[in-house]
């Protein structure tokens, strides 16, 4: 098998964009969200891309596909933090609505 390209991947790319879009959004949350929800936030969404380009390491598609689905299970993560964040009034309707349309696209591919 060949490796993936991962800088290629549309997949990974969003990704990178969101890590951006996350960490601007977490710069404004309150400072006692600092090791709480920041914190995971953050680790998330460096987690979606991170995992695509560790997985396009791997010799075999299986293994391939396993890192997938680890990025998978952090983009629910993140965007169940993103809900968090909204109900908690951190963020406007109009950011939720842009970003949670970001992760959906993210997680449809």
């Amino acid at each position: 098998m060949a490796r993936h390209n991962f800088k290629k991947l549309k997949v990974w790319q969003d990704g990178i964009k969101l890590v951006r879009d996350n960490y601007r959004l977490t710069r404004t949350f309150p400072d006692f969200e600092r090791f709480n929800l920041i914190s995971q936030m953050n680790r998330c969404s460096v987690s979606i891309p991170s995992n695509i380009s560790e997985g396009s390491s791997k010799s075999t598609n299986r293994h391939f596909k396993k890192y997938l689905e680890s990025s998978l299970g952090s983009a629910f993560e993140w965007e169940t933090q993103l809900i968090i964040s909204y109900n908690e009034e951190y963020l406007d309707k109009n950011k939720f609505e842009e970003l949670e349309n970001k992760i959906l696209q993210i997680k449809k591919c």
